[in-house]
């Protein structure tokens, strides 16, 4: 099986381990991976803003960076559905094959490989936050629990509020920031309530917002990309 990863803008600038750990564990389970070097932004902030006409150049870049691939997984919901529900509004026939063709990782291990259980070890405690736009517009559903469920090791902790926005939302955390930043402290304040050592989530930009709010609150919690839960194992923990 080969697949394409669309590692995302923020995963590239800022969390990089997260696409390193994709690659580690798409391979460990046997999936031929590639990278496709002229994949760029997808638009989703610009789309998200409302200048679609911005938005049209990198859909057709997209489009054409990931031609020819069976499947392309990305570490994000937020990314996965503006490509999967916005690209056939904006780029037509080319860019609605290229949705058809992109999952977002948990998705793509659970109905295309058909595994929940990855062989991975994480022995801490952790809760897990379900982001919106892979709840509400993916339909993410289970898929996340049940591959924490498996991991060797791990406690999950139920998080309350869990449908609850974190409060970032791309530019929703800069035009309303004092909003955002109250929806943080909550989202940040349920994590701690449960006396979890990690918060996990499959989406490095809501993890970024509420590991802000922890930092400046000195909460005794860090955050964690569910790729990179899944990618340690006993013989190669992941620090």
């Amino acid at each position: 099986m080969r697949a394409a990863l669309f590692v995302t803008c923020v995963n590239d600038a800022v969390y990089p381990s997260t696409g390193i750990a994709t690659v580690r564990l798409l391979e460990r389970l046997g999936v031929d991976v590639d990278f496709p070097e002229a994949q760029t932004c997808c638009g989703q902030p610009q789309f998200n803003t409302g200048y679609r006409r911005g938005t049209e150049p990198l859909v057709r870049r997209m489009t054409s960076a990931f031609e020819g691939y069976d499947y392309v997984v990305t570490p994000s919901g937020s990314c996965a559905a503006m490509v999967r529900h916005h690209y056939p509004k904006i780029g037509g026939d080319p860019a609605a094959a290229l949705a058809a063709r992109t999952y977002e990782l948990t998705e793509f291990l659970v109905d295309v490989v058909g595994v929940t259980d990855v062989g991975a070890y994480f022995p801490h405690t952790v809760t897990y936050h379900p982001s919106c736009h892979g709840v509400r517009l993916l339909g993410l559903g289970e898929r996340p629990r049940r591959l924490l469920e498996a991991v060797r090791g791990l406690e999950l902790r139920e998080l309350p509020g869990a449908a609850e926005c974190c409060g970032f939302g791309g530019t929703f955390a800069v035009k309303n920031s004092d909003v955002s930043a109250a929806m943080g402290q909550d989202k940040v304040h349920h994590a701690v309530s449960t006396g979890a050592e990690v918060l996990c989530g499959a989406d490095n930009s809501c993890l970024m917002h509420i590991d802000g709010v922890a930092s400046r609150e000195a909460a005794p919690l860090r955050s964690v990309h569910l790729a990179e839960i899944l990618a340690s194992t006993e013989e190669e923990p992941w620090s």
